[in-house]
């Protein structure tokens, strides 16, 4: 029954009018070593930053295990508000717990949005005042045109960044928390029985990366953040607003390799980047990292191991506190005006540009969160003639209620597509054939 129902979904969504895909397209190409910027497009415009939006979350998560507010082992709880985040997800029940390691892991990897909400409760007592927090470490940072106001980057129109700014972020990562970092590389991990495993596919394939994170809504599109180490060179590149997840790679790919030629050598890192501030550098040492050897699996204990001796606190002078000390509210109310005065740029619909000429269609579901989800669920699963495959989702809207089309595309032949269709319906999944187009 629950199979007739998904495919009647399926038929009842073709036979309506799908919205245009809401994203502006931005990149940037920046030398980490000096701060110059080696390429742009549209770096400053404002974009929403999806799951990008983690990277702050992790950053203020380091940043407390750095001080000893927390430790690897500390519990994360999970309210109800957490729990109920929509997928991506760790499925981690209200009144349940995991450890600091585990949500990181959630994070880094699955682009958890549940564990993300649970850090932030447990940082900030509530997710609006880690917002808060996040958005004032975001100008300590300098990322002036940046706001937070969630810890996963689940979808809110007043959440907006730059590609300039994210790039900001990521070298702050790799800067103040480079044994942290390194994380960044984890492919899975083991939780609760069964194995996490990650999506940011052109880390695996293109040599030198490290990270660092992937993010996508239907209002940002796709979005990726990569570090790339060239021999002494070292390059961080935004995408934003990718219209798939193989274009946006692809889009990174020829990025940075058509321009990290232009970067410097030496063994310094970019310190400050503030607009008005001089620009600062700093001499990197052993802890800075480089890219992992892709046969071995960097893991906790390898960052808790290199910590043994503990580094410094980062100057809480420079960079600020990012625990909040005392009461956390007037960290809340210090941003307050920041966040309820943030508009995004009026975004225009980009077409979807859709390779192949043969797509199909496995399922509805109520959000695109979701169904990105079922998407990436269902290819782990089956692979063979879905892994190379792109995905996507539509938004159709009938009698005020919206769906959200779960599809892969970009199968050059009927015949292709109809082969992916045969594996997955052996598999007990529904699937639908269609032309791209159609």
């Amino acid at each position: 029954m629950n199979r007739i129902l998904v495919a009647l979904s399926c038929f009842m969504m073709m036979s309506m009018a799908a919205t245009e895909a809401f994203a502006g397209s931005a990149q940037l190409l920046l030398d980490a070593r000096t701060g110059r910027v080696l390429a742009s497009e549209n770096p400053d415009a404002l974009n929403h930053p999806a799951s990008l939006t983690k990277m702050m979350t992790l950053y203020l998560t380091f940043d407390a295990l750095r001080r000893g507010k927390l430790s690897w082992d500390s519990p994360v709880e999970f309210s109800k508000y957490a729990s109920a985040r929509p997928p991506t997800k760790l499925r981690v029940k209200p009144g349940d717990s995991i450890t600091v390691r585990e949500a990181v892991l959630g994070m880094i990897v699955l682009s958890a949005n549940d564990a993300a909400t649970a850090m932030a409760e447990k940082i900030g007592g509530t997710e609006e005042n880690f917002a808060a927090m996040m958005t004032a470490k975001a100008r300590q940072l300098g990322m002036p045109n940046t706001t937070f106001v969630n810890a996963s980057g689940l979808p809110d129109d007043r959440q907006i960044t730059t590609a300039r700014d994210m790039s900001a972020l990521a070298v702050a990562l790799l800067r103040d928390f480079p044994r942290e970092y390194q994380l960044f590389s984890t492919r899975n991990f083991a939780f609760r029985g069964r194995t996490i495993n990650g999506h940011n596919n052109l880390m695996y394939r293109y040599k030198g990366m490290d990270g660092i994170k992937t993010g996508y809504t239907n209002a940002s599109g796709y979005n990726l953040v990569s570090a790339v180490s060239d021999g002494s060179r070292r390059v961080i590149g935004v995408v934003m607003g990718g219209r798939t997840a193989a274009s946006r790679d692809n889009i990174m790919a020829q990025l940075i390799t058509k321009n990290i030629t232009k970067a410097s050598t030496g063994n310094a890192l970019i310190a400050s980047a503030v607009p008005g501030r001089p620009l600062l550098t700093a001499e990197a040492t052993g802890s800075i990292p480089t890219p992992s050897d892709r046969e071995r699996k960097i893991t906790v204990d390898d960052v808790i191991s290199a910590n043994a001796v503990p580094p410094a606190p980062v100057p809480g002078s420079r960079y600020g506190a990012a625990y909040a000390e005392g009461n956390v509210n007037s960290a809340a109310a210090a941003t307050e005006a920041m966040i309820s005065g943030a508009r995004p740029r009026p975004v225009k619909p980009i077409p979807l540009r859709r390779d192949g000429t043969w797509q199909i269609q496995i399922a509805a579901a109520p959000s695109a969160e979701e169904a990105m989800s079922l998407l990436q669920t269902v290819r782990d699963k089956i692979g063979g003639p879905l892994i190379d495959r792109d995905i996507y989702t539509e938004a159709v809207t009938h009698d005020g209620t919206t769906i959200y089309r779960a599809r892969f595309t970009g199968f050059p032949s009927k015949d292709d597509a109809q082969s992916a269709c045969d594996k997955l319906v052996k598999s007990s999944y529904d699937c639908v054939l269609m032309p791209a187009r159609g």
